[in-house]
Order: structure tokens, then sequence, then C-alpha cells
């Protein structure tokens, strides 16, 4: 599919006559590239010089060959003309909230998208829901039960284009289309949010750096933590809902006249240690209405509804990784593999590296030294580009700091610090910058950077990032 005015040579390059556009453009522009990121790098509305609160709007997507164009001239909240063939309606008389339930041909649907997105509003409403769309099977029955005035929402996040499985990714190109195409399919609209630029400054970048200090970075938290609830409640802001609701499996409670985070009442999909980092004073806007049931029920409630995205496969930790393995990725991002000593304890050389930051504690493949018993990788030393290595036991830590801060003051909590291992018996001490525990068992592979999680009685009671850990 073509529009008028844009033609597709050799080069995939589409020339567009700039005076068509009436001063759309927030910077001149010659050529307008079908790919990934021109329309938000380049394709910024600003008000045209027409009179009042007009703009004029330019979306674009493209696979292989075939590429699609929306533009859109805007009123207040109003679409007055439209050009954007392959959809199911005339847009011409929508307000944007209208516009974003329209569906269409996937090229056609994804360019009005990305028309939209820049300037999305919509009134007020003390029905609407704004319900986060990763594609899955868990946002999609979250949407289901927002009613008829809800809204879905999806991040389009950065990708290394390297990895191997970009589309078991929550924010990957396909994630975007099927979460659209469920709210379509409902009747609801949907709106995506270009945030790769954003994403990979706030959360890769700090990812990369961290390992460059030898630390062992949480990609997630940092991302429920900060960026993703902060731009999806800004998202909600703007298009009037009371609500934000996720399909993440967790559950919110009451303490001591706070509402904090709490365990879902499945254990298994329990996902509250990962939104952990979450502040607190925002769950008076947030819910997460499947954290009262299991997977299975809710592919069930999925199949019933019909929805596509029933058995959709799960999307992976760290999704900007693309299914691929972290040290692959790191090199890639330029990290220095410089050759370094691996030493034990007392310093003494055992062997050699090719880049400390292939290393975390709790290694055991892959040290390249042959020993009498296991040896495992206890920490690392950036500055000295040296991993060092010991027994199991000396994995152990019983006193860890964390930068971070308690909710409720407590004396004892149960402390989780990795997410695949169980919570631990501690007593907890308040101090400058976040709190020390003392562990009632030593923890094992306990290092900088991680996140942790402080419960009581199933519900977050702290939250803070790993400094520093040791067996006194």
């Amino acid at each position: 599919m073509q529009n008028p005015g844009a033609r597709l040579p050799a080069d995939g390059v589409v020339t567009c006559d700039r005076t068509s556009f009436r001063g759309s453009f927030a910077e001149p522009v010659e050529d307008l590239r079908i790919g990934d990121t021109l329309h938000r790098r380049m394709i910024k509305p600003i008000p045209c010089r027409y009179p009042g609160s007009m703009l004029e709007l330019l979306g674009d997507s493209a696979r292989g060959e075939e590429f699609a164009l929306a533009r859109l001239t805007v009123d207040g909240e109003r679409i007055v003309a439209a050009d954007a063939p392959g959809l199911a309606r005339p847009l011409e008389g929508l307000t944007l909230l209208e516009a974003a339930a329209v569906p269409g041909e996937t090229l056609a649907a994804d360019a009005l998208a990305n028309a939209l997105a820049p300037v999305f509003r919509a009134a007020p409403s003390t029905e609407r829901i704004a319900v986060a769309m990763s594609g899955g099977v868990d946002s999609a029955v979250a949407l289901l039960r927002a009613g008829p005035d809800a809204i879905g929402v999806t991040l389009r996040l950065w990708l290394d284009p390297a990895g191997p499985d970009s589309e078991r990714a929550c924010c990957s190109p396909d994630a975007v289309i099927a979460a659209r195409e469920t709210c379509h399919t409902l009747g609801l609209p949907h709106v995506t949010l270009d945030l790769r630029d954003e994403f990979r400054r706030a959360v890769v970048e700090p990812f990369v750096r961290g390992y460059e200090r030898g630390e062992t970075p949480n990609p997630c938290g940092r991302c429920n933590g900060s960026f993703r609830f902060a731009e999806l409640l800004a998202f909600a802001k703007r298009a009037g809902a009371v609500k934000l609701w996720t399909g993440h499996y967790a559950r919110v409670v009451e303490r001591d006249g706070r509402r904090l985070l709490a365990r879902a009442a499945d254990p298994e999909k329990d996902q509250s240690y990962m939104l952990a980092p979450l502040d607190p004073r925002l769950l008076d806007r947030i819910e997460f209405p499947l954290g009262e049931q299991d997977k299975q029920q809710t592919r069930a409630e999925a199949t019933t509804a019909g929805l596509a995205v029933a058995e959709r496969r799960e999307s992976q930790e760290a999704c900007f990784l693309a299914g691929d393995d972290y040290r692959a990725f790191l090199g890639r991002q330029g990290v220095d593999a410089a050759d370094g000593a691996v030493v034990d304890e007392a310093g003494n050389e055992l062997g050699r590296h090719d880049g400390y930051w292939r290393y975390t504690p709790g290694q055991r493949k892959g040290l390249g030294i042959a020993a009498p018993k296991p040896l495992y990788a206890l920490r690392t030393d950036a500055a000295t580009n040296t991993v060092v290595v010991g027994p199991k036991a000396a994995l152990g830590c019983a006193d860890v700091h964390v930068r971070g801060r308690l909710h409720l003051p407590v004396a004892r909590a149960e402390a989780k610090l990795r997410y695949r291992s169980p919570a631990a018996p501690a007593r907890v001490f308040p101090c400058d910058g976040g709190f020390r525990l003392e562990l009632e068992e030593p923890a094992y592979a306990v290092a900088p950077g991680q996140v942790v999680a402080l419960y009581d009685d199933g519900a977050i009671v702290g939250c803070g990032v790993v400094s520093s850990a040791s067996r006194n």
C-alpha cells in the first residue's frame, strides 16, 4: 500500500513534498525514511500555521517493501481531515480517543497509531481505566475486566537488534500489534508510546554501566520502579483515566493506613519482587486485577472470551536482550574485555579471564580453572580487573547493606535478594541512605546491584539495592 505524494525507491527512502504538510514538521525535512524510529525523531507535531489549535500529524509504518502513511489534521481533540487509507472507517469527525479504536490493515493501523501517540489526549471519565498491554494473555484479561470505557496502552521499548528472539519481548513490534488487535477486537482504543530512546537512556545504559563497575544490576527493577510506571501513569492522566491496571501477578494491601505492594495469591506467578522498587505512594492509582488468581484461570478466561492471545508464550526477562545472553550483549555494547587475573582470596593467581564482567557471584562454570575442589566466583574488582574465586562456603553472606528505604518501621522481616531464591528471615537496622540486614542464615551469591525486597506478612515494607555484603 502506498499513499499519494510518496514513493519508495530502491534505497528505502520515501521522498515527500514538504510543502504539502504545511509546516507540520518540527524541523525542515526533505526526506521521510521508512523505518523504525523516524516518526518520533523527525515528525514531531507542532502547531501549524492555522488559527486556533489546529495541528497536522503524520505517522508511518513499514515492513519490507510495504509501507503506509497516515496524515491527519486535528482541531482540539477532533480530527477534521484525514488521508489514511487501509482503515476500517473514515476518521473525519472522530475524537482522538475514537480514532484510536479504529481497526484496519496492520501497517495502516500502525501508521495511525504513530500519528496519534505524540498528541493523544482525552476528556476525563470517572469510568475510564488505562490498561498496560504487553500483547500477552495477562494484560488481555485485565482489559476484559476494565469495562467498556477502558483504553489500552503499550510501550514500544528498545531491543537489541542483534538479539536472536526479539518477539518474546513484551515490547517487540509483534507484541505491540497483538496488544492493539486485542483492543480493537473488543472495540476499545489502543495507543502505542514509542519510548525506545528514553528506555535506552533510563534502563539499558545504566545496566551496562553497572556491569562495568563490577555490579550485578537488575534492569527489571529499574524499569518497573521508575521508568515504566512513570510513563504509564503520565499517559493515564492524559487519557482521562482514573486508574492504571496491569496484568502483573501482585496485590495491593492496606497496612497501618498505607497502601503497600504485596505477594500475589499464586506463589508460582508472584511478581511482587520485580515490582518492589515501585513507590507505594503511586499505589492509589494502580491496581493488579489478576493478583488473586493463577495463570490457568487467566488462560481459561481468555479462551472463554475468544481472545487470540489465550495461548501466547510468556515474555522474557530483561526484554531488551532479545533472547540473548547478557555477556554477548555487553560485548556488543563495547564493555572492555581486557585480559585479567583470576585469583583466590589470598591474591594468588589461579588463571586468566577475558572480562571480569562475564562472571557473577556464585558462578561455577566457565572459570577455566582446574582445582581439587569446586571453585565459585565470589566477586569481581573492576578497578584491578580481577575475578576472585573460592569455595562455596565463602559465598555465604550474613551482613548486607542496602541503599533504599523502609516503608514501615520493622525490626524483623523476610528479605528476598534474588528473583528465584526464597526470602530469608533477617533483622533490620535503619541507617543513613537505607538499611542493614543481619540474616539468620547466610545467603549465597549476593552481589552489589541486586534488588532487595523486605516482606512482612506478605507485604513489601522496604526495598533497595545491595551496596555491599559480607560474612560478618
